[in-house]
């Protein structure tokens, strides 16, 4: 092994230990939920894998920016399998080692070469976009300047990986190899740029290329889990394990659902106790991330804050305080800060903060009109309208803290079997006027 190989080998296991600890830490993180089966339907959840992660079906409900997504999105699934070469070559010395895939190398090299232009061109195209268009659903209250200068360093990064992939491919081109290992329709025709150069100056310029190509791939590695950006990563579990029901069925507390049904059995004991075994009960609803389930807190992650939800939200639309990409977003913020309080302090430590009151507002909660239309419009499936839910459970029934006109309902649903006022046997004399 090269001391070049060397090097490359060690930079290589660092940058991957380093991701896969901050991965631990946010599967940590996630694991903190409370269970929920989705591993029901595998068939099902692939087809809707396929369409909605990989096909991208759900962003061309906007075009123009659904199709550049889209060509981004298929441009690193393509560009992934020259990494994925490049790492092979620089732990053991190679050279286009994939070669011998052959006239699969060359349709992957086709791609590649391909795909970097359209990456390029999308990525530019998106900076014009963030710099000097005011695309209203990129502002908001929870909105930050930091959010902004995350999505332009990352659309800096991508640049500079296409730019540098393609600036390999030339010099590969131009360095006039006895037999060329792939197919490079793009590249070929920048060659004679660089064909008068010495060789020496060829090879420093193929070689700067390489190495300035991989470090940028383990940067933006590594940057993602600190960044928005994560939902790379996030997305295809997300889509798989997202909800596949009809959106407007609503899971029902089977502690609750058991009452009730208890309540209308007319052979039901109402004198009856818990059997000796039976768990106490639990909360109803959540305060806080540790009382949601795990796919909600993966929700929180996959979150790439497009603002499609928002955008989309009639409440938010007229003016209320709700918005649905906040919600993901503060439920993410405060699953990482009781990740670092565990870091710190251990798993029992309490802060006396919770998701509830201290991130996400009782008024914010109650201006959802539960339309779905979040959910409907999220190019990942998330679903934001399952977490205002169980937070308002907890407000109803374990802080009775619902507005007054619910608490008008309710009582009227207790005493009369109905929402409005009047008794049963008054519920037809309108037909005698």
């Amino acid at each position: 092994m090269h001391l070049e190989n060397f090097i490359f080998s060690f930079i290589l296991i660092f940058a991957l230990s380093l991701f896969s600890f901050n991965l631990w830490k946010i599967v940590r993180n996630i694991r903190l939920g409370k269970s929920k089966n989705r591993f029901d339907q595998p068939l099902k959840r692939t087809i809707i894998l396929l369409k909605v992660a990989f096909g991208q079906t759900k962003l061309f409900a906007r075009p123009v920016s659904g199709l550049l997504h889209a060509i981004v999105y298929w441009g690193f699934l393509v560009i992934t399998i020259g990494t994925m070469e490049m790492m092979v070559d620089g732990i053991f010395n190679f050279d286009r080692s994939f070669g011998v895939l052959g006239g699969f190398y060359n349709l992957v090299t086709i791609s590649g070469d391909v795909m970097a232009v359209l990456v390029l061109v999308s990525c530019l195209i998106f900076m014009f976009r963030r710099l000097f268009l005011k695309i209203k659903r990129f502002s908001g209250k929870e909105m930050k300047k930091l959010s902004s200068i995350d999505a332009i360093v990352a659309l800096v990064i991508i640049v500079f990986l296409m730019f540098s992939l393609l600036t390999m491919n030339i010099g590969y081109l131009a360095l006039e190899h006895a037999e060329i290992v792939g197919s490079y329709p793009i590249s070929k025709h920048f060659v004679s740029l660089i064909s008068n150069w010495e060789i020496s100056t060829i090879i420093l310029f193929h070689k700067v290329s390489w190495w300035t190509h991989i470090m940028l791939v383990l940067i933006f590695l590594n940057e993602l889990p600190y960044s928005k950006h994560f939902h790379v990563v996030m997305s295809i579990p997300n889509v798989y394990f997202s909800n596949i029901e009809h959106l407007g069925k609503m899971d029902n507390m089977p502690s609750v659902t058991k009452e009730v049904k208890l309540m209308m059995d007319p052979n039901a004991d109402p004198y009856a106790t818990p059997a000796a075994d039976a768990p106490p009960p639990e909360s109803f609803g959540a305060k806080d991330v540790t009382d949601l389930n795990w796919v909600q807190l993966m929700n929180a992650y996959s979150c790439t804050e497009c603002g499609r939800c928002t955008s989309e939200c009639p409440a938010n639309q007229t003016g209320k305080l709700l918005s649905p990409r906040k919600i993901m977003m503060d439920t993410r913020q405060r699953l990482k800060e009781v990740g670092k309080n565990i870091d710190k302090h251990g798993k029992d430590y309490t802060d006396n903060k919770s998701l509830l009151n201290d991130y996400i507002t009782p008024e914010e909660l109650w201006a959802c009109t539960t339309c779905n239309a979040c959910t409907e419009a999220c190019p990942l499936n998330i679903d934001p309208l399952s977490i205002i839910m169980d937070l308002r459970r907890y407000l109803v029934m374990e802080q009775s803290a619902a507005p007054q006109e619910l608490n008008m309902m309710f009582t009227n649903v207790e005493n009369n079997g109905a929402p409005w006022q009047f008794p049963a046997a008054d519920r037809l004399k309108w037909k005698d006027e």
